[in-house]
């Protein structure tokens, strides 16, 4: 549908564009007061004709305090933007030095609107320097551009010891990995500006006594977050990622518990995807998950449209990757901790009672 849809709206972004009088086309002028010397700015927004929410979406006009947007859409778009340096990394900041929301802009009429930025993110190398100034509890260890034999990109990884790492020698803790690392603990750095507060929610945990806290390793995403999330498609080589190259590294600096009854991963939308991939085939590695807003509706015909090189553009199947797995008799597989917990009946983090892998 988005491939009928995206040259129907260039189309009809253009006749506006060539009809200054038609009553159904109206001008949009967007204005960011922004601090001196900042560099090239540009607008990101919800119009499929420039991406959508592409972080580099439009290159906005002038070289000094003021950089102007001027854009074309019917009457009635609703639209809603952000200002980037052209990475999310480097988005811009409110008064209070966090992301702002997302602007709206109801476009019924030719209309200007101004806006003024206090500052865009620093590069993240500033704020791995100054982990104690992300708040959170417990300690931060990053490692920085990790690379691997199985992967393209290299990435951040940060650990978080909990509270009392240190004071207790003898204590080895548990481990939860979790995808998209950059959002968990630091709102500096968070692509939304608010993290996870995973510290905070551990921590809140263990206070009630339902858990005893866990290390949690948590890997930045890519680029290519999408194929190496996906099962379907690089999931198999970022399992090897974590198991044969992270892992250990976490096991040998770290006093860890191993194994899969001690070791989970986490992680939400295509991140939830990954989770499962993990559970279902490597549970010799990771006996539980937890699957947050899992994309499990992903179909080939939405892989073909964001990640082209990975899927074939002709007729694409709009039928999800997990139902066609379910029509092929997709079942927990044999073996490890992952198919033993129903007998059981406890999971590897909380030692409470739970069938397989734990979903929202």
């Amino acid at each position: 549908m988005r491939a009928i849809l995206l040259p129907a709206m260039a189309l009809l972004l253009a006749a506006c564009a060539a009809n200054e009088a038609d009553d159904d086309c109206c001008e949009a002028t967007i204005i960011a007061e922004v601090p001196d010397g900042a560099p090239a700015v540009f607008l990101a927004d919800d119009l499929e004709a420039l991406g959508p929410w592409r972080a580099d979406g439009m290159r906005m006009e002038g070289d000094r305090r003021e950089r102007v947007a001027r854009l074309r859409a019917p009457a009635g778009t609703d639209l809603q933007y952000k200002f980037t340096l052209g990475a999310w990394d480097r988005e811009a900041l409110g008064p209070t030095g966090m992301a702002m929301p997302n602007f709206r802009l109801r476009i019924d009429r030719d209309v200007e609107v101004r806006h003024e930025i206090a500052d865009f993110k620093k590069d993240a190398a500033t704020y791995i320097a100054d982990w104690r100034g992300s708040g959170a509890l417990g300690t931060l260890v990053y490692w920085t551009d990790v690379g691997s034999a199985f992967l393209d990109e290299k990435r951040h990884v940060e650990v978080w010891l909990p509270p009392g790492y240190d004071e207790n020698p003898e204590k080895r803790y548990k481990v939860l990995y979790m995808s998209d690392g950059q959002n968990l603990f630091d709102p500096r750095i968070a692509n939304t500006g608010t993290d996870w507060g995973v510290d905070e929610a551990i921590m809140a945990l263990a206070e009630e006594g339902a858990i005893d806290p866990p290390i949690v390793v948590g890997v930045w995403s890519s680029s290519r977050r999408g194929e190496e999330y996906s099962p379907w498609h690089k999931a198999p080589d970022y399992a090897r990622f974590l198991t044969e190259e992270l892992a250990p590294r976490i096991n040998k600096e770290f006093r860890t518990l191993t194994g899969p009854r001690n070791t989970s991963h986490m992680g939400s939308s295509i991140g939830g995807l990954l989770s499962f991939h993990l559970v279902m085939r490597r549970p010799d590695a990771f006996g539980a998950c937890g699957c947050v807003s899992t994309h499990f509706p992903l179909p080939e015909a939405i892989v073909a449209q964001y990640f082209p090189n990975v899927a074939p553009a002709d007729n694409p199947d709009p039928t999800p990757y997990i139902v066609r797995d379910i029509e092929k008799g997709l079942d927990i597989p044999p073996g490890g901790w992952l198919s033993t917990m129903e007998r059981e009946g406890s999971t590897p983090i909380t030692g409470r009672p739970m069938t397989r892998c734990a979903t929202g």
